[in-house]
């Protein structure tokens, strides 16, 4: 049948697809724009398919305040000049919307079909890896940190006071924690086995140092456990020295803060995002 360049043109302007698919879709259904969509779709779903496999190393992470609640979505792809695109931007935020209009706290199906034609039109694979929903403390405060590649963030939530002082520390915790990335909020998170690893590791290579073989044992004991301390120490968000002020920890720096809001202060959620990770 005799298909219209103008019908053919809308349909690539709709998916994204080529003129070639576009015209033979139409064709396929005589016509029927709607059909000829669902045909374009089946046919870029297999497509995806193929693609699945393909590894996503690209992306952005994306953060909204809505009243007393925070909201971050990883949306990856395979190209950054795809994830620094408007089109990839504005699906982000759609992302955003759909997951607060609904409620939703993880990802769900609404959340794959939006990539569907996306997908379709980039032809590359493409993933919700995870939605996260915070609530904020109603006697405390939430803040938020995206690095400028969009591929680093922070959340941080704190109890006991809504005061400016307090949210400036907050916001500066977020900062703190994608510049230092620890791997843990607090000691209490680090499990056993990697302490005892690690723990094993310094006996070693204690071992192999020439100048502790004359030492006592209680006085490599010492010298073991202190290794063990100050590496726990920098690993965990709470121990490392504050960003904005390295002569005290974190936690240091959050009693003075408190002091100064005259209120007790304590961490609910300090998180880090890592694209992919």
């Amino acid at each position: 049948m005799d298909i219209k360049a103008t019908d053919v043109k809308a349909l690539r302007d709709k998916t994204g697809a080529g003129m070639m698919d576009c015209k033979n879709a139409l064709v396929e259904a005589n016509g029927n724009m709607a059909e000829a969509e669902k045909i374009l779709k089946e046919k870029g779903l297999a497509a995806m398919a193929k693609r699945a496999d393909r590894a996503t190393a690209e992306g952005r992470i994306f953060v909204r305040n809505v009243e007393n609640k925070i909201y971050v979505i990883e949306l990856t792809c395979e190209t950054d000049f795809v994830s620094n695109g408007a089109d990839f931007v504005a699906l982000g935020e759609k992302l955003l919307d759909v997951t607060i209009e609904n409620g939703l706290t993880a990802v769900e199906q609404v959340h794959k079909d939006l990539l569907t034609e996306f997908t379709i039109k980039t032809r590359e694979n493409m993933s919700v890896n995870s939605v996260n929903v915070y609530e904020i403390p109603e006697n405390g405060v939430g803040s938020t940190y995206v690095h400028s590649d969009h591929k680093t963030g922070a959340v941080v939530l704190i109890k006991g006071s809504n005061a400016d002082v307090v949210k400036q520390f907050a916001y500066d915790c977020c900062l703190h924690i994608a510049a230092f990335t620890p791997a843990y909020a607090s000691q209490k998170e680090v499990p056993e086995a990697y302490i005892a690893d690690q723990t094993e590791i310094f006996k070693v290579q204690m071992d192999q140092d020439e100048k502790m073989a004359s030492k006592p044992q209680n006085v490599k004991d010492g010298i073991l456990q202190g290794k063990v301390k100050k590496h726990l120490a920098e690993i965990c968000f709470e121990d490392q020295m504050f960003v904005k002020d390295d002569k005290k920890s974190v936690t240091a720096k959050m009693a003075e803060i408190g002091k100064e809001a005259g209120a007790s202060l304590e961490f609910v959620t300090t998180k880090l995002f890592v694209l992919g990770k």
